[in-house]
C-alpha cells in the first residue's frame, strides 16, 4: 500500500496528474488507481498500466494517498461515502479542488486526517504547472513526497491557506491573463506585417524565453527589461506608451478585482 495513490476524478485535472506522474516514472502505472463513473474514457491510462474504476470504495482500499479531484459540488458526497474506508493512521488526503478548504474536509472526515490541499493550474496538462499547497497535520516527510509528486507537474510553492484564493488569481487566473497579452502581442504583430501564424508563434515564444530567464537566472523583471531598452530606443518608446495608456495599472486592477470577486462570493 506504501506510496500507492488513488486519484479520485478521472477529468481532465485527475487524468492529467495520471499521466504526469507516469510519463515523469515518479510512480509505477500500476501503483496508480483512477475512478470516474464512465471509465471509457480512461481506456489509454488503462493501457500504460494504470489502474481505473468506477468504484471510490475500491480505489480507497488500494491506496494510501487519496488524491480527491472531483467537482467541488460532489465531495461530500464522496466523502460521505469513503468515510468508512478511510483511516488517518493509513491514508492522507489531498485535494486539488477549487475553493474546498481544509475545513470543509475536516467536517466530515474529522480532524486526525492528514490533509493537504494543492491548487495546480491548467499547464499541469504539458507538466508546466505552478502548484500552491498546504496542508493540517503533515510532517517532514509527508510534505516532501507530496512536493515531489507536483514537482513532476511543474513548479511547487508551499504557501499559508488563507492565501489561497490569492494563489488562485495569480497562478490560475493568471493564465488568462498572459494569454490576453499574447493575444494582443499577436494582434500588433499582424498590423506591422506578420501573418497570424508567424505572429503567434513569435509572440509565444518570447513570453516563454521571457518566464525562462526569470526562472533561470532568478533576475527581477527589471533587470531583464533594462537589458533591452537602449536610450532614445523602440524598446522604451514601446513601454512607455503602454504605461502612458495604463498598462501595468489596468494588470493589478484586474488581479484585485479577481480576487475581490472570489472572496466576495464565498
Amino acid at each position: 500500500m506504501k506510496d500507492r495513490i488513488a486519484i479520485i476524478g478521472g477529468g481532465n485535472l485527475g487524468s492529467a496528474i495520471a499521466e504526469g506522474l507516469i510519463s515523469s516514472r515518479f510512480a509505477k502505472p500500476q501503483h496508480i488507481i483512477l475512478t470516474k463513473r464512465n471509465i471509457d474514457t480512461l481506456r489509454s491510462l488503462e493501457e500504460r498500466g494504470v489502474m481505473v474504476s468506477s468504484n471510490n470504495k475500491d480505489a480507497a482500499r488500494y491506496a494510501k494517498w487519496i488524491i480527491l479531484a472531483v467537482k467541488p459540488f460532489q465531495v461530500k458526497d464522496i466523502l460521505e461515502q469513503l468515510k468508512d474506508d478511510l483511516d488517518p493512521l493509513k491514508h492522507q488526503i489531498v485535494s486539488v479542488m477549487t475553493g474546498v478548504w481544509i475545513k470543509d474536509i475536516q467536517e466530515i472526515l474529522g480532524t486526525e486526517f492528514t490533509v493537504f490541499r494543492a491548487m495546480p493550474n491548467t499547464a499541469i496538462a504539458i507538466r508546466q504547472s505552478i502548484t500552491c499547497i498546504c496542508s493540517h497535520g503533515a510532517n517532514e516527510d509527508q510534505s516532501q513526497f507530496i512536493a515531489e509528486l507536483f514537482s513532476q507537474l511543474g513548479k511547487v510553492v508551499f504557501i499559508e491557506e488563507k492565501l489561497m484564493d490569492a494563489a488562485t488569481v495569480l497562478g490560475a487566473c493568471g493564465t488568462a491573463y498572459a494569454m490576453r497579452y499574447i493575444r494582443a502581442n499577436i494582434q500588433g504583430g499582424i498590423e506591422i506585417g506578420f501573418d497570424a501564424k508567424t505572429a503567434s508563434l513569435i509572440a509565444a515564444q518570447t513570453v516563454k524565453g521571457a518566464a525562462e530567464l526569470l526562472l533561470t537566472q532568478h533576475t527581477h523583471p527589471e533587470q531583464e527589461i533594462d537589458k533591452v531598452t537602449t536610450p532614445k530606443g523602440c524598446t522604451i518608446a514601446g513601454l512607455n506608451e503602454m504605461e502612458h495608456q495604463g498598462f501595468s495599472s489596468s494588470l493589478i486592477k484586474g488581479v484585485v478585482t479577481s480576487y475581490k470577486k472570489i472572496v466576495n462570493d464565498m
